[in-house]
């Protein structure tokens, strides 16, 4: 995919992104102080246009001082007079001495660094480095060379049969996304640009097309694809897909539920046929296996020791726990395995207001695991749990701020609590039951796996929320209390 190393006309580049990647929303280590930035490889695209001087896609490797593991990251490096309006700045260079400006944008927005669109050249030949996503002369480029089925030393930009986009759109980057960068076609298309790279095809692309594949209404049509290599595999840099316009995000419309004290038990009921007709349609074109309950349960107390090690609340439970998945381990049938979500949950989902139709959205998998956990097969129960938590949140989580339920007693006697347990239990139910007549497997026949998925959730939200939101810890903890009987 080219040559490696740093840009001849950059030399100060790593030191900059040194500085400027710890700033952006999309960057996965915050926490890890940075040891070098090494540009690993990079791709020049042929874009011109109002600001550029030069554009390529550059392949970052991200080392750290804790000695963990490098992480690579994908970065269009714009050069040019000046930047855009709203770009991030990352630097400017001086190209007669080589040397180097401050890195901007550095207070943690992904927006320019203030100076707007000023010249930051001073006449002396300098040169503004930007993020080229953000300049509309790229994204228009990006978008022909899709629908062209472009490809430049490497970089394949790949079109889905049949697929019509909208050249005649500019596209804007959206500023909700959080761990990669999206950019929109007015009410079309929406490209999601994969920040943080892995070798391997992302379960998203692989699971959109098997989808498209099978005809399946419930996600968003697949239109095109950003492909290359990585370390000597395959990888994914980009995908294309129709934009939901007019779209409700599924959280958003359940808690709004919750507070008004409406109905979404048919909200539920049609989320569980549409996880089931994905289940299906990624059975049919991926097939299934089967997995060892033995080994799903030891993997199970591998992370219960893991957490109660570091949460000692969660301690008291760790027998009833263990009981639950040893009930699966003496199931001795083996357990049916297949591609499904990964990481399910309400705030995965789409509702158009057009026709109530449910979307599920985001098949990347669990951010946390690896690249190939989340493109292991693992049991569709596994996601039917994701979104009986996600009611569970839904239902408990306005209680956790108020001032009048301290330390959020969410198995409480009041009538607030007992509404939002209420609320819960027919959702679940709802969902399981629209899930089942679908030609889903009734979650709830299996009682036992399903127990065993839940507590192994809980145990996970348990380290989650400890970590990064500690108010919410009593929504897991009530729900190991639920299904122990403790």
């Amino acid at each position: 995919m080219g040559p490696t190393g740093a840009s001849e006309h950059v030399t100060a580049l790593p030191e900059l992104l040194r500085s400027w990647l710890p700033g952006r929303r999309w960057f996965a280590e915050k926490g890890r102080p940075l040891r070098s930035v090494r540009v690993e490889e990079r791709i020049a695209l042929p874009v011109t246009g109002t600001h550029l001087l030069g554009l390529e896609v550059l392949v970052l490797s991200v080392a750290f001082d804790d000695d963990g593991p490098a992480r690579h990251y994908q970065l269009h490096l714009a050069r040019g007079r000046s930047a855009p309006e709203g770009a991030p700045v990352i630097g400017t260079v001086d190209t007669g001495s080589g040397s180097s400006g401050s890195s901007g944008g550095s207070d943690g927005s992904d927006g320019s660094d203030g100076s707007g669109d000023s010249d930051s050249s001073d006449g002396s030949g300098g040169e503004t480095l930007y993020d080229g996503l953000y300049d509309p002369d790229v994204t228009g480029w990006i978008l022909r060379a899709i629908a062209d089925g472009t490809a430049v030393e490497g970089l394949a930009f790949v079109p889905e049969p049949g697929a019509e986009l909208p050249l005649g759109e500019t596209g804007r980057v959206v500023d909700a996304e959080q761990s990669n960068t999206s950019i929109r076609w007015g009410e079309h298309s929406i490209l999601k640009i994969y920040r943080r790279l892995s070798p391997g095809r992302n379960p998203d692309l692989e699971l959109h097309r098997a989808l498209r594949a099978a005809g399946s209404t419930s996600v968003a049509a697949l239109q095109g694809a950003i492909e290359g290599t990585l370390d000597g595999e395959p990888a994914t840099y980009g995908m294309l897909q129709e934009f939901a316009a007019g779209s409700e995000d599924g959280w958003e419309r359940a808690t709004a539920a919750v507070r008004e004290g409406a109905d979404f038990t048919g909200e539920a009921r049609a989320l569980g046929e549409a996880l089931a007709e994905i289940h299906t349609a990624l059975r049919d074109e991926l097939g299934s296996s089967e997995a060892d309950p033995v080994t799903m349960a030891a993997y199970w107390n591998s992370r219960l020791d893991a957490v109660a090690g570091q949460v000692p609340v969660l301690e008291p439970y760790v027998p009833a726990i263990r009981a639950a998945y040893d009930e699966v381990a003496a199931l001795g049938a083996p357990v049916v395995v297949q591609r499904m979500h990964g990481d399910l949950h309400l705030g995965q989902t789409l509702r158009r207001r057009s026709d109530g139709h449910w979307l599920v959205i985001d098949f990347e998998g669990e951010p946390a695991a690896t690249p190939a956990e989340r493109r292991a097969p693992d049991s569709t129960v596994r996601d039917v749990v994701g979104m009986l938590f996600s009611f569970d949140y839904a239902a408990f989580h306005h209680l956790l701020t108020r001032s009048d339920t301290p330390g959020g007693d969410l198995g409480s006697d009041t009538p607030e609590a007992r509404a939002a347990q209420a609320w819960a239990a027919a959702n679940r139910d709802a969902f399981c039951a629209g899930y089942a007549g679908r030609g889903g497997a009734d979650p709830r026949a299996a009682a036992a796996l399903l127990r065993a998925y839940e507590l192994d959730k809980a145990v996970y939200q348990v380290l989650y929320e400890t970590r990064s939101r500690p108010a919410w810890l009593p929504i897991p903890l009530t729900a190991i209390a639920r299904d122990t009987g403790e």
